[in-house]
């Protein structure tokens, strides 16, 4: 092996390495979500620890609405360094925190957020949808693996109620399709 080749090698797996790590850095809109609170759960001595995260998203196209969801962090050294499989299990409660007001409309089942959580295969999203018949606007939050799948899920619910003596609007005139 000539000496250009055993310079460049390193350099080349690092490369790719940092390609990598990039790709699989979250699909978030906007800023991403807010931090609300970490709490540790398993202790590690020289690498980060496991921790389970607490997140806020406000729902892109019905103003008045946040979501909130836990999702654990694995620590360790692939934690560390941000290529560890993150679990599937993620917790979601969604709120009514002002006027609720549509900005655009809908169809049953659009992606509110959507964040990776492997370095390859596996995402997080939470999905909107309607109840016309009740007027809540129910979001779930599933977790999917490309190859064997992942049935991991969780929902929450919102009923759409009159704030400061605004009539509620109906969710069903914002679903399209």
């Amino acid at each position: 092996m000539t000496s250009f080749f055993r310079k460049s090698l390193p350099c080349a797996v690092a490369g790719v390495a940092l390609a990598c790590l990039a790709a699989a850095a979250p699909t978030r809109a906007d800023d991403g979500p807010d931090l609300i609170f970490r709490k540790s759960t398993t202790f590690k001595l020289l690498t980060p620890n496991d921790k389970l995260a607490t997140y806020a998203i406000d729902d892109p196209a019905v103003a008045g609405v946040a979501c909130y969801f836990t999702v654990p962090e694995k620590g360790g050294l692939a934690g560390a360094f941000g290529v560890a499989e993150q679990t599937s299990d993620v917790s979601l409660a969604c709120r009514q925190f002002g006027p609720i007001q549509f900005k655009a409309k809908f169809a049953q089942g659009d992606v509110v957020f959507r964040e990776s959580r492997s370095l390859l295969f596996k995402r997080m999203q939470i999905v909107r949808g309607c109840d016309a018949k009740r007027n809540v606007l129910v979001y779930m939050v599933y977790s999917d693996k490309i190859i064997e799948g992942s049935p991991k899920n969780s929902t929450s619910t919102v009923a759409i109620e009159p704030w400061g003596g605004e009539p509620a609007p109906k969710c069903a005139d914002f679903v399209s399709g």
